[in-house]
């Protein structure tokens, strides 16, 4: 409960100045003292005050038009030694190459990985990959966790696993439902393309390189919503600003994404089915997006519930092999027959992303995610 909510359950604290009681800012100021004194500019102490459940219509209670005005007048009675901040240091440059540096490891190892792939066969070549797939991981753990898109708060336990398997299902996963709908798979995948159990190795290739594309949009939507925050003159007037920044960023990522996706399939000989790719990439920028600002929750129960659709897709095209149970795999199979085995993915992940950004679109935009800086993302573009 908030000291604001005791106040208007107080009647000896009236919610309203009136001639003759006790100053109600003034004990809201105690209350919120600390994120007064901390605060560099009002729109903190709105943000801090938002975050507790004041709204403008609380406001309204203290005589102030909204929530930003009564943010003014408790920043206004806090002392301070000096009135601006001094601006940051600019990062140097040596940390601007490391930061493009990780960003780039991911998709580096992924190609090498690749490569290895390709020029390799029978027991080195499963070598060579598992090497590789463990080096992209460790990369891409590095760049989640400590690099330009570790989160401030620790991720939500398994929601690295998670990701994992959706990534992991856009390799394996179409050539494995096709297969057992069609009465196999006999014998683990080869790595041929041509192969029983065919891989698709395009979109995992360019999810690895999108990391760089990421990492930059992720740090111009932090960069430009903290520089709105600096210049708004009001809540409403940041959220209204800051929706159409979060539908550009995530734009801006699909389409490089898209791009990188066509060299990927080009390169590879693989067909260029973007639905897919760009479905999974959405929702694991959204998730990324949300994390970065301390909304964790959300994209762990998105993840898994996406994770475990394409699952229980797989599981009920084996569990159909069962005597009396052929019903099971009909919805799965029907889909495959309209739209080909990668409508799983794209449904799934596409789903998942629209959830996502249902979501985003109603907290990002709350200066409440944005008035705490987290780590300094060493690098954003600005």
């Amino acid at each position: 409960m908030t000291g604001l909510d005791e106040l208007d359950r107080d009647p000896a604290r009236p919610a309203t100045a009136r001639p003759g009681t006790a100053d109600p800012v003034k004990a809201l100021l105690h209350r919120h003292r600390e994120l007064c004194e901390r605060a560099v500019d009002p729109l903190e102490i709105a943000a801090g005050l938002e975050a507790h459940g004041v709204t403008d219509r609380t406001a309204a209670r203290f005589r102030h038009r909204d929530v930003f005005s009564l943010a003014e007048e408790l920043y206004a009675r806090i002392p301070r030694d000096h009135d601006t901040p001094s601006p940051a240091a600019p990062a140097a440059p040596e940390a601007r190459v490391g930061w493009i540096a990780r960003t780039l490891l991911p998709g580096v190892l992924g190609v090498a990985s690749v490569t290895a792939l390709r020029l390799t066969h029978g027991q080195t070549r499963l070598c060579a990959v598992a090497a590789g797939v463990l080096a992209v991981a460790l990369a891409a753990r590095a760049v989640l966790r400590r690099g330009p898109l570790g989160a401030a708060r620790p991720p939500a336990p398994g929601a690295a696993t998670w990701t994992c398997w959706l990534i992991g299902y856009a390799v394996l996963g179409d050539g494995l439902l096709h297969t057992a709908i069609t009465g196999g798979p006999d014998g683990p995948p080869t790595g041929a393309a041509d192969g029983d159990w065919p891989l698709t190795v395009a979109p995992a290739l360019a999810l690895t390189l999108a990391c760089a594309p990421g990492a930059w949009s992720a740090g111009l939507f932090t960069a430009r919503a903290r520089r709105r925050l600096a210049t708004s003159r009001g809540l409403e007037d940041f959220t209204a600003s800051v929706r159409p920044l979060l539908f550009g960023v995530l734009t801006l990522f699909l389409c490089a994404l898209a791009v990188l996706l066509s060299l990927c399939a080009t390169a590879l000989d693989e067909p260029f089915i973007p639905l897919e790719a760009l479905s999974l990439g959405a929702l694991l920028f959204l998730a990324r997006l949300l994390a970065l600002h301390g909304f964790t929750h959300a994209p762990k129960v998105i993840l898994v519930a996406t994770a475990l659709a394409q699952a229980a897709a797989l599981a009920t095209v084996f569990a159909a092999r069962l005597p009396g149970c052929g019903a099971l795999a009909v919805p799965v199979e029907s889909l495959v027959a309209t739209w080909g085995p990668t409508a799983v993915p794209t449904l799934t992940c596409g789903a998942a992303a629209l959830t996502l950004l249902i979501h985003a679109t109603r907290t990002l935009p709350r200066a409440s995610a944005h008035a705490r800086p987290q780590a300094p993302l060493q690098g954003d573009p600005t």
